[in-house]
């Protein structure tokens, strides 16, 4: 079980490696078996302890430096793709989503460029301040995401919207908008947003 995590003792960091398939459950599990054992080897508690490996969600991040700061007080960064190729949405997001038509978009939008479709869309590149899209279904953004985004445009409740980066100040799905404070915008990086008991969850 303690296979999916490694440790390795650098200069100036502690790098925990996580394998690809590990499950939550035994990551902690394996996480809190090693730590003890960690800190005793501690030498300067403002050595960084770097995360690489599996794409992890932000609820899982979360969960994960909990753990570790019972037992060491130090910075934790997670060293992951800045942004979310298809394969990583796949495989970070499991839950069930309906097909629909999808249009591919190639290069980033600009302010005040906007655009609507009916079906899903993929962005191949980034969603700037001031720009806009609209779709009947999905929206996946493999960049960032820092203009409006509003999918289930015509009342889809199922709608999903995913973005290798989220920096937006408010997204929407069908007829439901959420406001994003600046505290929550450097928690979800990578994120996935979709409705779950009648509001806009983000993960």
């Amino acid at each position: 079980m303690d296979n999916c995590i490694s440790v390795n003792l650098r200069k100036n960091k502690i790098v925990i490696k996580i394998a690809e398939n590990a499950e939550q459950r035994k990551i902690l599990s394996a996480l809190t078996k090693k730590l003890p054992e960690l800190k005793k080897l501690y030498r300067d508690e403002k050595t960084p302890i770097i995360i690489v490996g599996k794409v992890l969600k932000n609820k899982e991040i979360a969960e994960m430096q909990e753990v570790i700061k019972e037992y060491i007080n130090v910075d934790v960064e997670f060293d992951m793709p800045k942004s979310l190729g298809l394969s990583s949405i796949t495989r970070t997001f499991k839950q069930e989503i309906a097909f629909s038509e999808t249009k591919f978009h190639r290069g980033s939008l600009r302010s005040g460029q906007k655009i609507e479709t009916e079906g899903s869309i993929v962005i191949l590149g980034d969603v700037n301040s001031g720009a806009e899209v609209i779709a009947s279904d999905n929206i996946v953004v493999l960049g960032n995401l820092r203009g409006l985004a509003h999918a289930g445009a015509k009342g889809n409740t199922n709608a999903i919207i995913a973005a290798g980066n989220l920096d937006a100040v408010q997204i929407r799905i069908a007829n439901m908008l959420r406001e994003i404070g600046k505290e929550e915008i450097i928690v979800h990086r990578q994120a996935y947003v979709h409705i779950d008991d009648n509001k806009i969850v983000i993960e």
